[in-house]
């Protein structure tokens, strides 16, 4: 049984359906009625942006998606190595320098300062020069 249609009465200007008719083969089109349903589908998905695929091409969405998942597990990996190396320089510098809980304590909030001040670009030399300040 053939998929039930509903009539629906539509006026195109003169250079819309000649454009209509150029990019029927390009859709794969039979009819113009069938190009113009195809039209109106990709426009609704388009409109309501909740089922991108209705207007994205599958392979272009999960392609999309695999490169964000891969970006995320690479930076994941890098921040991993990068929490390793940094628990290592603590633990060797915690070994080499006596520093009171209280001189820990002012530190701590001294960074977070400096690190929401400057969106966090500090670097070693900031720290040496605070470090080298005359008390």
């Amino acid at each position: 049984m053939a998929e039930e249609k509903i009539r629906f009465q539509l006026r195109l200007s003169p250079e819309v359906n000649e454009k209509v008719k150029a990019a029927m083969p390009l859709a794969h089109a039979r009819s113009q009625n069938e190009f113009v349903e195809q039209a109106l589908r990709f426009y609704c998905g388009y409109v309501m942006a909740d089922e991108a695929t209705d207007f994205l091409p599958l392979a272009l969405s999960t392609s999309v998606r695999s490169n964000v998942q891969m970006t995320e597990n690479r930076l994941a990996r890098l921040l991993f190595k990068q929490a390793v190396e940094l628990d290592m320089m603590m633990n060797v510098l915690a070994f080499a320098v006596e520093v009171t809980p209280e001189q820990l304590n002012d530190l701590r909030g001294r960074c977070m300062y400096e690190v929401k001040k400057t969106s966090g670009t500090i670097t070693f030399e900031d720290a040496v020069r605070y470090q080298q300040r005359p008390e």
